[in-house]
């Protein structure tokens, strides 16, 4: 990557403050950026970085009055994070402009390749699949029997998308994504558990983005299902039949138990656990590490385990602080009555 400051200032509707023909070959913060990096200042906390910095360039506000000499050139925007998010966004495509199957890549029977698509090394792609357009699968990817890749689609690495399951359009799963393994069934009858089988799907819609090492199991009937627009971070385990409603976003470690279905617009913190064949409503927030063991209203805000309305839980936990002490002059009343 080598670009002009004119050149950046044009894609991001700048200006250049000091020579338009510097070229800049990096990203990098701030803080840390040396020569030939281009870096940006939004957060004022960062300001005095923009004395001491060792980038070629730095993204500012059209407002930015620096107190004194900044050896950079600058680029004013309107926006500089938001600029800054373009240029990396750019970027970003440009890491993924690779098309073509790699010869080590083992395609089976029947199966449908869109154009301009990507297979790397080692992929298997299994009988029946479908690939749609701009599709990008890197290396030592499974894709089981008849499943269905949408297009526009990012499969980092090692990710395996087993039989029968669908990946919509826009979608990016990160390295390590099992989608479509076993959910876990299993019935209890004589001297242990007989495995149940899990015969239904997993369904992503599009615009659906995973995080490393998360899981997806299939359902045992029907379809688990990942609605449009849903962000999930890493290590997340869905469990079999749950459904996650659009644009909900949930942070890493959280555990979905089976057939619970999670409603529109939530936003889940980490290491939340929610048990099975619940209902989470829209709009709801579920704060980090809470565990969920009933039904939660639209628009509710909840926390701790059991998990109950944020500020009765606040409440509640100014009390518990205090327990301590309390027992302790407790104690010590009976010690003087006894």
């Amino acid at each position: 990557m080598k670009f002009s400051l004119e050149q950046i200032a044009a894609i991001l509707g700048g200006e250049v403050e000091g020579d338009p023909k510097a070229i800049v070959s990096k990203l990098d913060k701030i803080e840390t950026a040396s020569k030939n990096a281009l870096t940006f200042l939004a957060n004022p906390q960062y300001t005095p970085y923009i004395y001491t910095t060792g980038a070629t360039a730095v993204v500012v506000s059209r407002d930015f009055k620096p107190e004194k000499k900044v050896k950079a050139n600058l680029i004013r925007v309107e926006n500089p994070y938001e600029s800054f998010a373009k240029l990396l966004e750019m970027i970003d495509q440009v890491k993924y402009n690779l098309n073509g199957v790699h010869p080590t890549a083992v395609i089976e029977d029947e199966v449908e390749i869109g154009e301009n698509v990507y297979i790397g090394a080692h992929v298997y792609v299994g009988k029946g699949a479908k690939i749609g357009d701009n599709t990008k699968i890197f290396p030592q990817t499974y894709i089981g029997d008849f499943s269905e890749i949408g297009q526009n689609t990012i499969i980092k690495p090692g990710v395996k998308i087993l039989h029968y399951c669908k990946v919509g359009n826009n979608c990016h799963l990160h390295t390590g994504v099992i989608v479509g393994s076993d959910g876990f069934g299993f019935a209890p009858g004589g001297e242990g558990y007989r495995k149940v089988p899990q015969t239904g799907n997993v369904i992503i819609e599009d615009d659906v983005e995973i995080g490393a090492n998360s899981t997806i199991d299939r359902a045992t009937l029907g379809s688990t299902i990942i609605r449009k627009g849903v962000k999930l971070d890493n290590l997340i385990q869905v469990a079999h039949n749950v459904e996650i409603g659009e644009h909900t976003v949930i942070a890493a470690m959280t555990g979905v138990a089976g057939s619970t279905k999670i409603g529109a617009h939530c936003m889940i913190g980490g290491q939340v656990g929610i048990a099975g064949h619940l209902k989470i409503g829209n709009y709801v927030k579920i704060a980090a590490q809470s565990g969920i063991m009933n039904d939660v209203q639209d628009h509710s805000v909840v926390m701790g385990s059991p998990a109950f309305e944020i500020h009765e839980y606040r409440k509640a936990y100014v009390y518990f602080r205090q327990l301590p002490k309390l027992i302790k002059e407790i104690q010590q009343k009976f010690k003087k009555n006894g």
